[in-house]
Order: C-alpha cells, then sequence, then structure tokens
C-alpha cells in the first residue's frame, strides 16, 4: 500500500520541526496514530487527558516555537478546549489535529459527532477541515504556516476515512518559514518619542514579554536615562536578571516598589507589554507605548505616544536621539525603596511558620536558592503564581511557565511534562496548588509512564487560597473554598512516584534537596499556612473596608481562630500599607 493522508501529514509536522504529539488515540485518530508511530522524528506522547496534553504542547511550543497535540472525535475535541484556550490566550503556535467522524455521516447526529468548526473557532487563528485527499499538502502547509506566523492555534479537521486514503502530491510549497522581522518606528516617530523623553525628568521603565530579547538594551536605555525598571510577570525572568536598576514587579502579584515609581515619575515608557490591570497603571502621567503589534497600543493605558517597533532594535534606534540624564535622585529613591521591599519580604521567610502551617514565602525562597541557575519552573494559577512571581529569580537562564493569560487552574503539572519532554537534561520544578492538581491527577501517570524527572511542589493549603482571599477584599465571608485533600504522598506512591510529605518547617530544606537529588519524577507534599495573605502592592480603601466586613462576619459565624491566625499570619504586611 502506498503513502495515506495520516503520513502525508506527519511528513509534513516533521518538516515544521514539531518532534512530539500529545494525545489520546481513539477510533478516528487511529491511522494519523499509526503514521506518527512510523515516524523516526516524531514521538506519540499518551496522556490521560486531553486537556493535560493540549497545555503540555502548549508549554512546549513556548519553549521551543512550536507544538502539537490531537484529540479524537466528539469528547476528544471537547476535552482539548481549555489547552487550546491556553495556547491562543498565550499567542504561541500549536497545531492540533481534530480527527472525527467519517464524512458519509456528517450532520447524521452520529455517534461522537461534534461540529470542528464550530467547537473551535473562538480559540483559534485557522479553523479548517480536510474533505478530499487533494486537499492535505495545501491546507496542512497552511494551516501550520498560520500557527507560526500568527503565533496562535490552527485546527486540522481530519475525517477518519480521509486519514486512510492514498495520498494526492502536490505543486504547492511544502516548506514553513518561521520568520523574525524587524521593526522599528520610522524617524519621525522616534524623534517626537525623544523628545518627549529628553522634557522629562523622572522616568520609569516598564516591561513585558515583549522585551524579552533586548534585557541588555533596557538596562542600557535605564542607565542612560537613570530610569527605575520594573516588568510584568511573563517579563520577569527576562528583565530581572543582571539589571541593577530593577525595582520588581508591579499588579496584582506584584510589590509597591514598581508601583510607586510608576506613580511618582513624570514619563513612563512601556516596553512590549499588554500588562492587562489598568488599575495599576497611573491615567495621569505622560506615557509613550512601544510594542511590536500595532493593535495593543493604548488598549491598557491612556497613551501620548504609540510606536510599533521590535524592542531592542527600537531602544538601540531611539537612544541614539536622547540626552543622557544627568540626576540620579528619583532613581536612587526609587531603588532605596525597592531595597527595603526586599527586606520586608525576607521576613515571611525568616519566620518560617509552624506544625501543619508552613510558610509559603519560606517554602517558595528555599526553591530558588536549590534550584539550578537553568531550571524551568512552572506555576499553578493562583497563590502559586504569587509565590513564584516574588521570590523566583531570574537568573537569565531560567524560564518560568504559567497560565498568565487564560488564568487556567491545573496548568502546572501538564505544563512540567511538556517542558521535562523538550528539555530531558534540565531541571523541571512545578509549583501546584492542592487545588489546581487535584483537577489532573491521572497524568502523574504520564509523568511516570515516560518515568520524567519532573519534581511536583504541592503547595497544600486545604483551600482554594485565591478565591478565598477575592472574597474576603469584597466583603464576603470565604465560602466553599475549604478543601478535605486526599493524601497527596499516598496517591503518588500508589503511581508508582516517589514522594513525601513535611509538615515541619525545620524538615523542609532537606525534603527538598532530596527530591532535586532524586534520579525520577518526585512529589513533595508540603503542608503549608491557610491563612497566608498575598497582597496587593495598592490597597484601596474598599478592599480595606471589604477586609473587615470579612473578618467580622466570620468572628460573628464562629470562626474567630481563623480570624485571629489570618491575622498572626499577615500583620507583617502592615509596613507595605
Amino acid at each position: 500500500m502506498g503513502k495515506n493522508v495520516a503520513h502525508q501529514i506527519v511528513e509534513l509536522l516533521e518538516k515544521a520541526n514539531i518532534k512530539r504529539v500529545y494525545a489520546v488515540t481513539g477510533d478516528s485518530l487511529n491511522f494519523f496514530n499509526i503514521a506518527v508511530k512510523q515516524s523516526d522524528k516524531i514521538d506519540w506522547v499518551h496522556v490521560r487527558h486531553e486537556e493535560a496534553g493540549a497545555i503540555a504542547a502548549t508549554a512546549e511550543s513556548e519553549l521551543n516555537g512550536i507544538g502539537c497535540c490531537a484529540g479524537s472525535s466528539g469528547p476528544g475535541h471537547v476535552h482539548l478546549i481549555n489547552g487550546v484556550y491556553e495556547a491562543h490566550k498565550s499567542r504561541t503556535p500549536l497545531v492540533v489535529i481534530a480527527s472525527t467522524l467519517p464524512t458519509i455521516e456528517f450532520g447524521t447526529d452520529y455517534f461522537q459527532e461534534t461540529n470542528t468548526i464550530k467547537l473551535f473557532d473562538d480559540c483559534s487563528c485557522y479553523n479548517q477541515i480536510i474533505t478530499r485527499a487533494e486537499q492535505v499538502p495545501r491546507m496542512v502547509q497552511t494551516a501550520i504556516q498560520h500557527a507560526i506566523s500568527k503565533k496562535d492555534v490552527a485546527i486540522i479537521g481530519l475525517p477518519g476515512d480521509i486519514a486512510e486514503m492514498e495520498a494526492v502530491e502536490s505543486n504547492y510549497t511544502s516548506n514553513f518559514y518561521f520568520n523574525q522581522p524587524i521593526i522599528t518606528p520610522n524617524k519621525t516617530e522616534l524623534r517626537e518619542a525623544a523628545s518627549i523623553i529628553n522634557d522629562a525628568n523622572n522616568i520609569t521603565l516598564f516591561c513585558g514579554i515583549g522585551a524579552s530579547q533586548a534585557n541588555e538594551e533596557v538596562i542600557k536605555l535605564s542607565r542612560h536615562l537613570h530610569a527605575p525598571v520594573g516588568y510584568s510577570f511573563k517579563g520577569k525572568m527576562s528583565i530581572q536578571p543582571n539589571n541593577p536598576n530593577e525595582i520588581g514587579m508591579t499588579g496584582l502579584l506584584g510589590q509597591p516598589s514598581a508601583y510607586h515609581a510608576m506613580h511618582k515619575a513624570d514619563l513612563i515608557i512601556l516596553i512590549g507589554t499588554d500588562f492587562p490591570y489598568k488599575d495599576f497603571i497611573p491615567t495621569d502621567k505622560k506615557i509613550i507605548q512601544i510594542d511590536s503589534d500595532g493593535s495593543k497600543l493604548g488598549r491598557r493605558a491612556k497613551i501620548d505616544l504609540g510606536l510599533v517597533g521590535n524592542a531592542k532594535e527600537t531602544i538601540n534606534e531611539l537612544i541614539e536621539l536622547l540626552e543622557p540624564k544627568q540626576n540620579k535622585d528619583f532613581l536612587d529613591s526609587q531603588l532605596e525603596m525597592y531595597k527595603k521591599v526586599l527586606e520586608n519580604k525576607m521576613t515571611f521567610v525568616h519566620e518560617k511558620g509552624k506544625e501543619n502551617a508552613i510558610q509559603p514565602e519560606y517554602a517558595a525562597y528555599l526553591l530558588d536558592e536549590l534550584a539550578t541557575k537553568d531550571a524551568i519552573f512552572t506555576v499553578d494559577t493562583g497563590m502559586c503564581c504569587v509565590w513564584g512571581a516574588r521570590y523566583i529569580t531570574g537568573t537569565g537562564e531560567r524560564k518560568m511557565l504559567g497560565s498568565f493569560n487564560h488564568g487556567s487552574m491545573a496548568n502546572a503539572m501538564p505544563q512540567a511534562i511538556g517542558a521535562q519532554m523538550a528539555y530531558p537534561d534540565r531541571q523541571i520544578i512545578a509549583m501546584c496548588g492542592d487545588g489546581g492538581i487535584s483537577m489532573l491527577l491521572g497524568d502523574l501517570a504520564t509523568i511516570k509512564q515516560y518515568n520524567l524527572p519532573v519534581k511536583l511542589i504541592i503547595f497544600n493549603n486545604r483551600t482554594l487560597g485565591m478565591v478565598k482571599l477575592e472574597m474576603e477584599v469584597a466583603g464576603l465571608p470565604d465560602n466553599e473554598t475549604d478543601m478535605e485533600n486526599p493524601d497527596f504522598t499516598l496517591i503518588g506512591k500508589a503511581m508508582g512516584i516517589e514522594s513525601e510529605s513535611v509538615k515541619n518547617p525545620d524538615d523542609l530544606p532537606d525534603a527538598i534537596g532530596r527530591a532535586f537529588a532524586h534520579n525520577g519524577p518526585y512529589l513533595l507534599n508540603v503542608f503549608t499556612n491557610p491563612n497566608a495573605l498575598a497582597m496587593p502592592p495598592k490597597v484601596d480603601l474598599d478592599q480595606m473596608i471589604g477586609m473587615t466586613k470579612s473578618m467580622a462576619k466570620l468572628m460573628l459565624g464562629g470562626k474567630m481562630n481563623e480570624v485571629m491566625e489570618t491575622i498572626k499570619s499577615n500583620y507583617k504586611h502592615l509596613k507595605d500599607l
């Protein structure tokens, strides 16, 4: 038998440098499954849930530039959706093979029939279904090129009967182009920006993931202007390293120093950031925004000038037009404040907690201290994001992945699978919430099946911590946020993963050391303080009133002990207010 359509698709995936397909096999996927098996360039990763597979593929894409997952007809498609949204919101290339029922059954309400066009329409840049073998070469090439160029999701609907048809060759291109265009503003726009910057006295830079390739240029600009440098969570690991003028993050997960520097500046320069929390960006300051995507200009802040360009090249062009600033008073004052913020941050580390209530800040600090310089961290949405944002240090080699735009729970463990598959020799540390890991526990079996040396650190605070905090600042007593967890250590052991629980803070350093030294997967179940709060850098009056109301309602409801533990665990935040 000659080459079939499934083989033809796999050959195109190989040319796009796709290394793995994360999937659960099933009837309509079977011919594609065998075609992957027969490839010597692509591996099939048998996950236990398609959502985990899509999130793992998204992680691989964020690290290496492209990823691929697959799901079979009906429930397989639906299970993919959350992970597909993760790639779509993260703006990273993902190719999805959505196999489906035979074409002759279209529109008959056949077993497991779903309309892939309607289902994936909101989370993709390309979404088509193959109905003829002749379409395959051009349609698959177009889909993959869309994913690469638009940094988004491409859906290829593949009916089961089409997959087994004999392949039809074509004269269309089968190559793929991972272009890196250089974009800079025109000279008039650069001169206008330079004029605004030269007239300003106190300038703050705020950088995002779009400036990730411009660390040296940002530092050079900062020194030229004596400007402090803040950054978003997604920008942290790229902008923080070797940066003498960094002042941390702002936003819900950030610190007072960056918030303060932005609000005390005359001019803010936003570089490569689509920072979504507009309440943390001043409305009474001059703002220049630089972004490679012109559609993002002005949608988060009231800007005075928007420039379209790559961060690295635009800064290099701009700095030639800028007068060096002489006065360092503003920069020095912001760095002094940041120094105090860092000192206060360490008080949570020094007060390590107690039995069954280890301070999560202390746990995150130890992970940072003991991890390798090129470790890849994944952080679950919620409180783990806070501890990762505040305590994990960028070295220039480390990476940190999270569901930073989509905000999905249960992301850290499957992202760790994708990261470890892509980088088998690097240390992968998943900072998992107990709520998050509970959602996709089945894919612990995937970690064991492939013997991935992922280090799973569960911050087990027995509550949905971020939701609890959100309710309390809204003046609501927390309700239905408590979690009666299983013994994660026993579950890990049942899966064949070396596992242990840590309840005493004095035992934690050695336990993390054992986990990191173990040659294989390791699950560390850390009993953290359920009353540890993560106060944002800006706490407004309504939030303080809301928290007061919440505590009062808890006391009236007979939960005085919880109120007292919350106060004792977080009194140190008063220094930040």
